[in-house]
C-alpha cells in the first residue's frame, strides 16, 4: 500500500516562498471605488475627481492591508488617494519643479551634480503616490534602458568624473533582474563608476520582488551598492518590509531612507520619531526629509518651511543624531540638495 509523505514540518520561523511580484504587481488597485470599498470608505466617493485628477491610481493589495479600515485620515491611503485638490493651480507650481529635463544630457541620463549621473531606469511604479515629483515627466522619450542601455552606457564611458550611477524612475526595480543585469554588463569597463545606488519603493510597496534572482544579481556587483528606500511612515513597515531590508542587507548593500515631508500625513514630530525609530529597527538608516518639491497638483501636501525647520529641531531633541534625517529642498540648477 502506497502511503502519502507526512507533510514537511513548519515553524513560525520556518520562511515561506515568496510570492511571485509580477502577478501581485497585476493584481494592484486601480481603481479608487475599489480602495475605498475595501477600506469601507465608500461614501467619500463622491469627493474623487474625474479620472484619477490626470495620474492613475495604482497600489498593490498588500500596502492597502497596511491602511486602517474606516479611516479617511489614513496615512497611507491619503499618499495614494486621487484629491479633488490636485486639479487646483497654484502659484510656483510647474511641471517639472526640480530640472529634470535641463539637465538632460543622452536618452534617459540625468546629470545634474558633480561625480553622479542618474538614469531614469523606468518609466512605471507599484505605486502611484500623489506628490511624485516626476507625474508630469515625459517618460516614453526618455528612458535610459532603451536599446540594452546603449547610449546611457556611451556617456558613462565618456564621463570619467562620474563615480556614483543612481538608478531611478519609475522605479529600477520594475525591471527585471535581465534587463538590470544588461546594465551591470555594460559597466564592466567603466572602472570608474565605483558605486551604484538603487532607488526604489519597491522594497516598501512589494517586497516579494526582492527575490532570489535579483539578491544573486545585487550579489554579482563588483560595485559598492546602496539602496535608497522611500518610506514616509512608521505605519508603512511590516514583517515583510523587514524581510526584505534582511536580504538586501545579506547581499552587500547600504540601506538608507528618503521621505517626503507630508502635510497631514508625517509633519508632526510623533510621526516622524516613530518612522526614524521603525526604519531603524529594520536596519534602514534616514538619509533625506525632503521638503515637497513643487510640482502641479500637489500643493495641498506643501509644509511651511518655518514648521519644517521647527519639526526636524524637535527630532535633534528627541533622536540620537544618526537618526535624524536632513532636511534638504532640491533646487533646480543647484550644485546640491539645499539644506533647510
Amino acid at each position: 500500500m502506497i502511503t502519502a509523505s507526512p507533510a514537511p514540518r513548519t515553524t513560525p520561523d520556518t520562511p515561506q516562498p515568496l510570492a511571485d511580484w509580477r502577478q501581485l504587481w497585476r493584481e494592484a488597485v486601480t481603481d479608487a471605488h475599489e480602495l475605498l470599498a475595501l477600506l469601507e470608505l465608500d461614501h467619500l466617493a463622491g469627493e474623487l475627481p474625474a479620472a484619477d485628477a490626470g495620474f492613475r491610481l495604482r497600489v498593490p493589495r498588500g500596502f492597502v492591508a497596511r491602511m486602517r479600515r474606516g479611516d479617511r485620515h489614513d496615512p497611507l491611503l491619503l499618499q495614494v488617494l486621487p484629491q479633488l485638490a490636485e486639479l487646483e493651480t497654484a502659484p510656483g507650481f510647474t511641471r517639472d519643479a526640480v530640472g529634470d529635463l535641463d539637465a538632460r544630457t543622452a536618452p534617459g541620463v540625468l546629470h545634474k551634480y558633480q561625480g553622479r549621473a542618474l538614469l531614469i531606469a523606468s518609466g512605471t511604479c507599484a505605486i502611484n503616490c500623489r506628490y511624485c515629483f516626476r507625474r508630469h515627466f515625459p517618460y516614453a522619450e526618455e528612458l535610459a534602458a532603451a536599446q540594452q542601455w546603449r547610449e546611457a552606457l556611451a556617456y558613462l564611458r565618456q564621463e570619467d568624473s562620474i563615480s556614483e550611477l543612481i538608478l531611478s524612475g519609475g522605479d529600477p526595480l520594475a525591471l527585471s533582474t535581465g534587463k538590470l543585469a544588461e546594465l551591470s554588463v555594460g559597466l564592466v569597463d567603466t572602472t570608474h563608476v565605483r558605486r551604484i545606488r538603487i532607488h526604489s519603493r519597491l522594497p516598501v510597496v512589494l517586497p516579494e520582488r526582492i527575490e532570489d534572482s535579483l539578491l544573486a544579481w545585487l550579489d554579482s556587483l563588483p560595485q559598492q551598492k546602496v539602496v535608497v528606500l522611500h518610506a514616509n511612515h512608521a505605519n508603512e513597515f511590516d514583517h515583510t518590509v523587514d524581510a526584505a531590508c534582511t536580504r538586501l542587507r545579506a547581499c552587500g548593500a547600504t540601506l538608507l531612507n528618503q521621505s517626503v515631508l507630508l502635510r497631514g500625513i508625517n509633519d508632526d514630530v510623533e510621526a516622524q520619531v516613530a518612522l526614524s525609530e521603525r526604519m531603524f529597527a529594520a536596519g534602514v538608516l534616514p538619509y533625506y526629509l525632503h521638503q515637497l518639491d513643487r510640482v502641479q497638483g500637489t500643493a495641498h501636501f506643501e509644509v511651511s518651511d518655518a514648521k519644517a525647520t521647527a519639526l526636524v529641531e524637535a527630532l535633534r531633541a528627541r533622536l540620537p543624531g544618526y537618526l535624524v534625517p536632513r532636511l534638504v529642498r532640491e533646487v533646480a540648477g543647484d550644485v546640491g540638495k539645499q539644506p533647510l
